[in-house]
Parts: C-alpha cells; structure tokens; sequence
C-alpha cells in the first residue's frame, strides 16, 4: 500500500515522534488529519514549528483522545490510523496514574472502536519498548514476555492487549509498533539526551542525572518515523507486533560522556536521587532486535547514534529552540 492519496489520521501529531511522523507522510503524499489536544490556546504542539508550507497542507483537529464522541468525529472518512497520542513520563505515573489508564488505555479503545466503525485499512498503534521491562535475553525479540515495571508501562500493555483484541475479535487491520528509545529534535526534557544537552548549552557543569549504569537502544527519531511508515505501506504487518529497534545498546553514563565531550569536556555528571526511579521499577537493559521489520518491510536503520547525536545538538544549539526548554528544573 501506498500513503500517497490515502487519508491518514495521526494522534498525537504535535508531539515529539508525532510531529516528525507528520513531516514524513507529507513527503509521501499523504492526506493527513492532525489529532492534536485540545487547548484555550489554540496551540498545536511542535506542529506550530513546522514550515509553513507543511502546516498548510494538513488539516488540524482539536481533541481529547480520552473522549470517544471527538475519537468519531475526528476518524471520520480516514482510511489509514497512526495512533501516537499516549502520556509517557515514567515519573509522572508513579503519582498520576489514573490519567495513565484514561489516555493510554481508554485512548487506545476509542481509537480501535472508531477505526472498526469506519472500516480504517489499516490501524498502527504505537507501544514502547519499556512494556518488556529488564531484558530477559538480548536482542529483545516481539516474543519476549511483558513486564509491567511502571504504572506507564502497565497501561502500554493493556493497550498492546487491547489492540490484539480488535484483530482477533473483529478482524481489525492492527499493527502494534514498538520503538526503542527514540531521540532526536524537539523530544520533552523529561527524556534523557535532552537533559544532558540543555544542562550543557545552559552552562551548568555539574550534570544532574539518574541512574547511569542502565542501557538502552538509543534510535534516531527520523529512522522511527521512517518505520512507521514502511510498516503501514507492507502488506504483511496486520496482526504483528514490530520492534524499531537499532539492535544496539549503550549506557546512560556512557552516553553521557559522549554528549558531554561534544559540548563540555570539563563538564562531570552528578547522580540524583530525585532522578533515580525505584529499584524494581528500573528497566536496567533494553537491547532491541530488528530482524523482523527488515524482514517484513524495507526499513534498515539510516542513522548511527553519533550521526542522531550530531543534528540533535545542532538543532538544540539555535538559541529560538533553547528558549523553548528549562535547563535547571527536573522535567517529570
């Protein structure tokens, strides 16, 4: 199948993946319906920082994912679902939970019950790496078991759940999409590079972290979207679960280190308690396989970390983007 002419609904179009995933199924011909939350503000998210040739050709839609009545109306005539829209601090659900299960569980079933009531060709809904917890074996493959090690996890699997349901059930066209821990421009400084990159541009020196002895499959925003799309185009991921994945790792310090040699060698890290999550609930390996999209689509990975690393400070770097982040506080 091809995006180009197709009508394409993305939730969560104004965040970090989201709106990267917009720029590519632009690229492709797309027409797309942007799901974005609903604010007094009118403000789009990062969609309001695109060019102004992308934000003209896709029509925005204000909503709350939480409500199945905007869930309809906003599916409406759409033929192909890229569900993106999710809370995602893991700290943040460690107090809030209920608003966990309301946006990512609940969220994920309107998705499912208006793409079914419209007959959508094809459904991706996005899951998370961290739904398998502490690596049981590397590379972690689509058949590793799930582990719930945080209150956000625990509701991306109920949505994994769900999502299969709806292909069991009803027969659903529903691809579940499992990135790795994707990083790139625009990404929250409640994740780990842009942290360490505002610290650094910000000038502190002393770099305050969390626990730096984990590891992770860093991936490179653009190489994620580039999976979501080459998973919606082949005609042999209904019903799967697809890892992206670089089938790499490396450690939060050694990735640390890395950044801080770019910008600040004399820069030293400092870890944090209040940065440290609780001990059962730390996913201390995450190393995720690829042989199954680049056996079922013609997705490779294009970007190496340091090449990710190198546009993402760049970007970073142009003062209009610094003035967009709060280098001294712990974003949750």
């Amino acid at each position: 199948m091809k995006l180009s002419g197709k009508k394409i609904l993305i939730t969560g179009a104004g965040g970090f993946i989201g709106s990267h995933l917009v720029e590519k199924v632009i690229e492709q011909g797309g027409i797309i319906r942007a799901f974005v939350h609903y604010n007094s503000f009118n403000r789009w998210g990062w969609l309001d920082y695109l060019p102004q040739n992308a934000r003209d050709s896709i029509e925005v839609f204000c909503g709350d994912i939480r409500d199945p009545h905007g869930v309809k109306t906003a599916m409406k005539n759409m033929e192909v679902v890229f569900h993106l829209a999710a809370l995602i601090g893991i700290p943040y659900s460690y107090h809030s939970p209920d608003s966990y299960v309301d946006t990512n569980i609940k969220g994920t079933l309107n998705i499912l019950q208006a793409a079914r009531e419209q007959s959508a060709e094809k459904v991706l809904v996005t899951s998370t790496s961290e739904v398998y917890g502490t690596a049981r074996y590397v590379p972690i493959d689509e058949n590793h078991p799930r582990q719930g090690q945080s209150p956000y996890s625990a509701t991306k699997i109920g949505a994994d759940y769900l999502a299969e349901s709806f292909y069991r059930s009803f027969d659903l066209p529903v691809t579940i999409v499992r990135p790795f821990n994707t990083f790139g421009p625009r990404q929250s400084a409640r994740a780990v590079i842009p942290t360490i990159i505002t610290q650094l541009l910000g000038g502190i020196t002393e770099i305050r972290l969390g626990s730096l002895a984990p590891t992770r499959d860093f991936l490179y925003v653009k190489d994620t979207a580039n999976g979501f799309v080459e998973i919606a185009c082949s005609g042999n991921t209904a019903g799967e679960v697809i890892n992206i994945a670089t089938q790499s790792e490396i450690s939060i310090g050694e990735l640390a280190q890395k950044i801080i040699d770019r910008i600040n060698p004399k820069a030293r890290i400092v870890a944090e308690d209040e940065r440290i999550r609780p001990e059962k609930s730390e996913v201390l390996r995450l190393f995720g396989g690829n042989r199954k999209i680049m056996e079922l689509t013609g997705w490779k990975p294009l970007y190496t970390l340091e090449q990710g690393l190198e546009e993402t400070i760049a970007w970073f770097r142009l003062e209009k983007n610094q003035e967009l982040y709060k280098n001294g506080i712990f974003n949750v």
